[in-house]
C-alpha cells in the first residue's frame, strides 16, 4: 500500500511536528520504534519549525518567552542558545528542526491536515486530507509537491495510539464583542499579523495583555498613526526581567488542575504576569506601554468605552491567545462539559491508547521536553499490553 493511502497502518501515529511532536517523536525512535511501520508523524504546516513557521517577521529570539533545545539537539551540534538572534526567529526554529528531523529520519508527511480520529476495536481511524508529502525535514518545496512524491489528497491511516501534538495556533480566540463584526476597517489576530508595516499610517487598536500585545504596540511605535492599547486586567509587571520560578510553577499547576478535571485551560499570562525586560520598561518610560481597560462596543470606526469615550480605530489586533486545536478529535466525545478534555499525564483518561502531548502544562518548550520521555514511555507500555493481549487470544 502506497504510503498515505487507504489502509495504510502504523503502530504510533503522531499528529503535529512542533516541539511538543518531535519531542516525543524523539522518545519513541530511543525506544526502537521504526519509522514508517510502527511510527508515522504528519504535519500541517507547509515546511518545519510548528508554529514559529507562521510567526511575524520582526520576532528574534529572546525578544518572547524562552525557546528551549529539544531533547538530543546538543549531541546533534544543535541548539538555541548560540542561534542567530539577527535572524527573524521563525527562520531560525525552522532551520533547527529541519536539521532535527533529519537526523532523527523522521520523514514527517506535509502538508497533511488531520480531519477526523475515530475510535475503533483496536485502535483510531484517521482521516487526512492533504498532498502527504514526506522526506526527511520536507519544507516548502516538496510540500507542494513539485520535487517530492505526492500522495492522494485525501486519504485514512489506521494506529493504534495517537499522541496529538496539535498544539494551539490553528484555533486562535478572538472574544466577542457587541459591534464587533460591524467594524469597516481590518481585523487581525495574533495569527494573521505579519510586520507593523501592513498597518502604516493607520489608528490602530491593539488587544491583550501578554508579550505578543506588548511586542506589537512597541513596533507600531512610529509606523501607525496612533496605537491604542487595551487590556481586560490591568497588566501584572514583574519586577524582574524574567519570569520568576514560583509564577511559573502555580501557572502550570493551575494548568494541570484544569486538565485533569477536563476545565477550561487557564490563561498562563494570567498566573504568570509580565517579566519588566528592559525593551518593556524602555516602553513604559517612553509613556508607549499605557494600558486602557476594555471597551464595551466596537463601532463601524472605531471602539467605544463604557464612560462614552470614543477611539477612532482603522484596525484592530487581537492579541487574545489560542485554545488548543481539538476539533479533530470531536467524533471521539472527549470534551466535558466544561469544554475542556480530561488528561492526566499527558494521557486522555477517557481513553489509554490517546496521549495529548503539549497540552496544558506541556504547553512551554521545556513543558513538551519533559513530557516527551513520559508520554513515550507510556506509549510503549501501552503497545506491549497490546501485543500481549493477542498472544492471549491467539
Amino acid at each position: 500500500m502506497t504510503p498515505g493511502g487507504e489502509g495504510e497502518r502504523t503502530r504510533v501515529l503522531v499528529i503535529g511536528a512542533g516541539q511538543a511532536g518531535l519531542s516525543v517523536s524523539w522518545y519513541l525512535r530511543r525506544l526502537g520504534l521504526e519509522v514508517g511501520r510502527d511510527l508515522v508523524v504528519l504535519d500541517r504546516g507547509p515546511g518545519t519549525g510548528g508554529a514559529w513557521q507562521h510567526r511575524w517577521e520582526s520576532l528574534r529570539l529572546g525578544a518572547a518567552h524562552r525557546v528551549h533545545d529539544l531533547p538530543g539537539m546538543a549531541g546533534l551540534g544543535l541548539g538555541f542558545d548560540s542561534a542567530d538572534r539577527s535572524a527573524p526567529a521563525r527562520d531560525v526554529v525552522a532551520e533547527q528542526y529541519a536539521r532535527y528531523e533529519a537526523a532523527l529520519g523522521l520523514d514527517v508527511r506535509r502538508p497533511v491536515e488531520v480531519t477526523g480520529v475515530t475510535g475503533l476495536g483496536d485502535g483510531f481511524s484517521v482521516r487526512w486530507a492533504g498532498r502527504a508529502s514526506s522526506g526527511v525535514g520536507s519544507g516548502a518545496a516538496s510540500a507542494t509537491g513539485s520535487e517530492a512524491g505526492s500522495g492522494p489528497a485525501r486519504g485514512s491511516l489506521q494506529a493504534e495510539v495517537v499522541v496529538n501534538a496539535t498544539g494551539t495556533w490553528g484555533a486562535p480566540f478572538v472574544p466577542w464583542y457587541p459591534g464587533r463584526d460591524t467594524f469597516r476597517g481590518r481585523q487581525l489576530h495574533t495569527s494573521d499579523y505579519r510586520a507593523a508595516s501592513e498597518l502604516e499610517g493607520l489608528d490602530v487598536v491593539v488587544v491583550g495583555g501578554g508579550t505578543s500585545a506588548i511586542g506589537f504596540v512597541l513596533e507600531l511605535d512610529g509606523i501607525a498613526a496612533s496605537t491604542t492599547w487595551v487590556t481586560r486586567r490591568p497588566v501584572d509587571w514583574l519586577d524582574q526581567g524574567e519570569l520568576d520560578v514560583e509564577s511559573a510553577v502555580a501557572a502550570v499547576a493551575a494548568q494541570d488542575r484544569a486538565a485533569r478535571t477536563g476545565q477550561a485551560l487557564p490563561s498562563i499570562v494570567s498566573g504568570t504576569g509580565v517579566p519588566r525586560t528592559r525593551r518593556f520598561v524602555s516602553g513604559i518610560e517612553r509613556g508607549l506601554l499605557v494600558e486602557r481597560p476594555m471597551f464595551t462596543a466596537v463601532e463601524p470606526d472605531g471602539v467605544r468605552w463604557a464612560d462614552g469615550t470614543f477611539a477612532h480605530a482603522d484596525a484592530i489586533v487581537w492579541a487574545t491567545g489560542f485554545r488548543p486545536e481539538l476539533r479533530h478529535l470531536a467524533p471521539l466525545g472527549l470534551r466535558s462539559a466544561d469544554g475542556g478534555v480530561g488528561v492526566e499525564s499527558g494521557a486522555s483518561t477517557l481513553d489509554p491508547r490517546l496521549f495529548f502531548a503539549g497540552y496544558g502544562p506541556q504547553a512551554s518548550t521545556i513543558g513538551a521536553n519533559r513530557a516527551g520521555r513520559a508520554i513515550a514511555r507510556q506509549v510503549v507500555a501501552r503497545l506491549s499490553e497490546s501485543d500481549a493481549e493477542r498472544r492471549s487470544r491467539s
